[in-house]
């Protein structure tokens, strides 16, 4: 037995030296070498983590950012100026132990708030900008980070620049009470007063971005993009689950679950983001026009006028043969014509209400340089894609999609160009909930007032006022073989004739197609097609609209708000 103990110790032993002797045969790792990624588990380089824009190289998870470094990837080498770096704030409610707190926090990070503010290049374009920094307690807003962004966009304004906020917070500073609550609306004025001048506002959200933030500086951006995976919320999620006490959803409040539920534009990548805020900036730059395109403009002569009776429509085509070539699944799509007439589009998402509706995509692009605001009704070119964006029938929240894009295009002087192809707005128990006929008519009433030129051009099916909606601007164009009516023939026939067969006959009477419109002063131009349009031959349709929308901007673009405001109401006057 003795004999057995001793055998046991003596192998103990010797796996203790054996361990030990591996221990020292193994090179030591420097301190801060390595990281540990939270995501994947893996352990990283430091070096290979920051090269690679702070984002795991091995499952592509991202790292938080410190503010400072966030500012080295965003601006131009050297162009950052830090505005109210030793601004802090105080202890309003004299909560026990918190400035120790700060200041331990302040010693540690380096930084004396949670949020770092001043101006800087991206693309030689100057912005304000300001970084939250969620090692200072999780970047929540208390006095001093309210009155840092307050301060960054009252200079902004002063000094008519754009402003870029990189949100990143556990939302209002509980140690800090009612005072930390009160940044919410200091915050939201100041950006108030900067959009009345007109200027441009840009919020990134990051992960996470919760709270008092969430409710106010955060989701008022003009544009609002997003980092992938980015918890976004007002609650936090275990704040929800405790108060409702059920399970969320997987992806519940990251940021694809706020692009599908149409709260963000667009999703961007770290690797990506300065370049995608540079074009922004770069659209927003020259918007307004400059003087020079405004003379280029007043002493262009404008051809629309000339061109109106120079369609050679087909004769031999009945309005039915129209309907069947306006419905053709390989017709172009909305889609396509962004492509083939526009460059630089960048597509924004959702209503900022509800969701995002697939049955409209808009966004802002360029048309001969200059910027523009574009909406189509999309379709799709096949089953898949006629699925996916619901057959171009548009629910209420694709309607306060697009009017959400021109009202942005009104406060940055774009001209908004919309493309229709419709059956109709969507009719469904979710649509009459979400409320589409007011939608189609908040339209309508906005359209009317809108400080921008608009032109639309019926591409395909002009359906009801599912198509009204985007076609009520300055002027309106339709293809040879597009048709625009109060609704489908068949639903024609069915009400009137109590016989849905009888669509043809309804076609003929209903004067729906594009020789019919113009005619009657409805619209202003009619597009000749080719005998069979589609994406490989459109390009014989948009030839003939990129020089008469070039003669449409010319022409709208110098007249004053209150001409052309005028201009259109006269135009529905004639109705």
């Amino acid at each position: 037995m003795k004999l057995d103990n001793m055998f046991k110790k003596t192998r103990i032993v010797s796996r203790i030296q054996s361990h030990n002797a591996a221990r020292a045969s193994r090179p030591e790792v420097p301190e801060g070498l390595l990281r540990k990624c939270n995501k994947c588990g893996a352990a990283i380089i430091a070096e290979d983590v920051r090269q690679n824009n702070n984002i795991c190289p091995k499952c592509g998870g991202y790292f938080r950012i410190h503010a400072y470094r966030r500012i080295e990837l965003m601006l131009d080498k050297g162009s950052f100026e830090e505005w109210d770096h030793d601004l802090t704030g105080g202890n309003p409610v004299n909560y026990k132990g918190y400035p120790e707190k700060v200041k331990a926090l302040q010693e540690k990070t380096g930084l004396k708030e949670a949020v770092v503010t001043g101006k800087g290049k991206i693309g030689g374009r100057e912005t304000v900008i300001a970084v939250c920094d969620g090692r200072f307690l999780m970047a929540s807003m208390g006095w001093a980070v309210g009155e840092k962004i307050t301060r960054a966009v009252e200079r902004a304004t002063e000094e008519k620049l754009p402003v870029i906020i990189f949100a990143c917070s556990g939302g209002a500073r509980m140690q800090e009470g009612i005072t930390s609550l009160m940044q919410m609306a200091k915050t939201s004025a100041a950006l108030e007063r900067h959009s009345k001048a007109g200027l441009l506002y840009v919020s990134v959200l990051t992960e996470p971005t919760t709270g008092g933030v969430t409710a106010s500086f955060a989701m008022l951006g003009d544009i609002i993009l997003a980092e992938p995976g980015a918890l976004i919320g007002f609650a936090g999620p275990r704040v929800i689950e405790q108060t409702i006490r059920q399970k969320l959803p997987k992806g519940f409040q990251r940021a694809e679950f706020l692009v599908e539920h149409g709260f963000v534009d667009d999703i961007v990548r770290r690797e990506n983001m300065k370049e995608t805020l540079g074009k922004i900036l770069e659209m927003h730059e020259v918007s307004g026009s400059s003087d020079d395109l405004i003379d280029e403009m007043h002493s262009a002569k404008s051809s629309s006028e000339s061109n109106f009776e120079s369609a050679d429509i087909n004769p031999y085509l009945t309005a039915w043969d129209r309907v069947q070539l306006s419905r053709k699944i390989d017709r172009p799509s909305g889609s396509d014509y962004i492509e083939t007439l526009f460059t630089d589009f960048m597509e924004f998402h959702g209503d900022r209400n509800y969701g995002d509706d697939k049955a409209i995509i808009g966004g802002i692009a360029k048309f001969h340089g200059r910027p523009v605001t574009v909406i189509v009704q999309e379709k799709g070119t096949n089953t898949k894609e006629n699925i996916a964006h619901n057959f171009g029938m548009p629910m209420p929240e694709g309607y306060r999609k697009a009017l959400r894009l021109m009202k942005q295009a009104e406060k940055f002087h774009r001209p908004v160009i919309c493309f229709v192809d419709t059956p109709g707005a969507f009719c469904g128990i979710e649509a009459e909930e979400r409320g589409q006929g007011e939608a189609i008519a908040r339209n309508l009433w906005e359209l009317a007032g809108l400080k921008t030129p608009v032109l639309s051009v019926v591409t395909g099916e002009g359906g009801s006022g599912g198509a009204l909606a985007l076609a009520a601007g300055d002027q309106v164009w339709m293809l040879e073989n597009s048709v625009y009516a109060i609704l489908s023939p068949e639903g024609f026939a069915s009400i009137l004739w109590k016989d849905s067969t009888k669509a043809k006959e309804a076609a003929e009477v209903m004067k729906l197609t594009a020789a019919d419109l113009y005619e009657k002063g409805i619209i202003e131009q009619v597009i000749p097609e080719p005998e069979n349009l589609t994406p490989e031959s459109m390009w014989q349709v948009t030839e003939l609209l990129d020089d008469r929308i070039d003669d449409f901007l010319k022409k709208y673009d110098s007249l004053s708000e209150e001409e052309l405001l005028e201009h259109r109401y006269t135009r529905f006057r004639r109705f």
